[in-house]
């Protein structure tokens, strides 16, 4: 591709990124939280937004806004319905490829609003960054979106010859539970040579990444029960395993005196990582001073290739009703990541086997709510890989880092088995001071403008052909 095209490109964003974030202000103000406990009012005017900016782009035969039965209920007269997704589709011209855009709408719930510096769903802008539920994940990798469409149509002209294809997921944070259906249904919509995946992070504000392999993940509930009924701590305390204790006994088998997982049959991968030291760790995760890490062997591999276990909530009488009572009941919630190349269903399975062979006083133990999601790891050898990764050496004058991720996208494995001959380029915007999930999640916006142009001259590079 030309320097004058590149340097168009970058013009372009330069000349529009204020608007590109008054529109991502937009949309972060809207609560889009997928859970079922929230308002799905919320999702369905948030998709209504994507799909206003969608049609803003002039770029699309169709945008519609659409949903699909959740799993396990597609042969049902009256079929539950996941969370409304955008999808929209410009057919290939003269023989160019075709990209799949994919982000998700839906956000995470806020927390408690006393740990925010300000209100989640009001985005605040602080030096560099801006502060916000979704303004980073993954609200800003659907603008992201968006705003390379325009960039492309604006350097190109609006007749450009790539083939476009957008879904938009109004359920990534609540399972993505009709994600295989939608696709299913809408395969011929959505079919493309390549898939950009944004929802992941670089390396960091200044060094692009693309994500080459992920974790799977193995969540579920398990229900602890030592009694019939609560009775009198005083009375039976001592004599009595209460459900508190057994859970307390139970969870600090599952890892070692140094904080590794000790459950036989969780494996780990082979990758190669990059230098990261423990001065990096503390700075980005807010580790406190005195309190030290944990796990076994390089620091990123304990975070990329290794099993976790993190126990995430506990149903148990709050301290504001603690009365002196024996709980007879105790629920769990297990939230653990698969090294890639592991099957998550081998993980469940040994990892429930053993809490049950470590129940503490015979403790009786329900597991609840399985979910399980693939590992997945990138064939890093074709052509669009090769685009994606000069295309961020352009966008951010800086040579790209092959990442791996803690997280995990269990979906892409689906995208994987309906679309087999499609690369999948796993990118993103957030960065390691970003706090996705946690309060004060934020974007760091020069860092944005950077990505923004990446994902631009990715487009302009496969509209010249693979």
């Amino acid at each position: 591709m030309s320097e004058a095209l590149e340097s168009d490109i970058k013009q372009h964003i330069d000349e529009v990124f204020d608007t590109t974030i008054e529109e991502l202000c937009e949309l972060v103000r809207i609560p889009s939280v997928s859970w079922p406990a929230f308002d799905p009012a919320h999702v369905q005017a948030s998709a209504e937004k994507v799909a206003e900016y969608m049609r803003s782009t002039g770029a699309f035969d169709f945008v519609d806004i659409r949903r699909a039965p959740v799993e396990g209920q597609e042969n049902e007269a009256n079929p539950e319905l996941g969370q409304p997704a955008v999808i929209a589709r410009r057919a290939p011209k003269n023989g160019a490829p075709t990209v799949l855009l994919y982000a998700h709408h839906d956000v995470q719930p806020p927390g408690k609003d006393e740990e925010w510096e300000t209100p989640p769903f009001e985005p605040t802008q602080r030096g560099e960054r801006l502060f916000a539920r979704g303004a980073a994940d993954d609200k800003a990798g659907v603008m992201a979106h968006v705003t390379a469409i325009r960039a492309l149509a604006a350097t190109q002209g609006e007749d450009f010859d790539l083939g476009l294809a957008v879904f938009i997921e109004g359920e990534e944070e609540w399972a993505s539970q009709s994600f295989g259906n939608f696709l299913r249904e809408n395969r011929d919509e959505l079919e493309a040579d390549a898939i950009i995946v944004a929802d992941s992070g670089n390396w960091d504000v200044d060094t692009p990444g693309l994500t080459v392999a992920l974790r799977g993940a193995v969540a579920f509930n398990v229900k602890i029960e030592t009694m019939a009924h609560a009775t009198h701590s005083g009375m039976f305390g001592g004599a009595i395993p209460d459900a508190m204790l057994a859970a307390v006994k139970l969870l600090g088998t599952l890892w070692d005196t140094d904080g590794a997982v000790a459950v036989e049959g969780l494996k780990s991968a082979e990758l190669v990582t990059p230098a990261y030291d423990e001065a990096r760790l503390r700075a980005e995760s807010g580790l406190l001073d005195g309190v030290s890490p944990i796990g076994r062997g390089e620091i990123l591999s304990r975070i990329w290739a290794q099993p976790a276990i993190t126990v995430t909530g506990i149903d148990a009488p709050d301290i504001a009703n603690a009365s002196n009572t024996l709980i007879p009941s105790v629920t769990v919630r297990i939230s653990a990541r698969v090294a890639p190349g592991q099957d998550p269903q081998e993980y469940y399975e040994a990892l429930t086997g053993h809490l049950e062979a470590h129940a503490p006083f015979g403790a009786k133990l329900t597991f609840e709510d399985p979910g399980l999601g693939q590992s997945f790891s990138v064939d890093t050898t074709g052509p669009a890989v090769a685009h994606m990764r000069a295309a961020m050496e352009q966008g951010f004058d800086r040579a790209p880092v092959d990442m791996g991720a803690g997280g995990s996208i269990p979906f892409i494995a689906e995208l994987v088995e309906e679309f087999p001959g499609a690369e999948i380029l796993v990118t993103g915007v957030e960065d390691p001071d970003g706090r996705a999930h946690s309060p004060n999640e934020s974007l760091h916006l020069g860092s944005y403008r950077k990505a923004l142009a990446a994902e631009a001259i990715f487009l302009a590079r496969m509209n010249q052909g693979l």
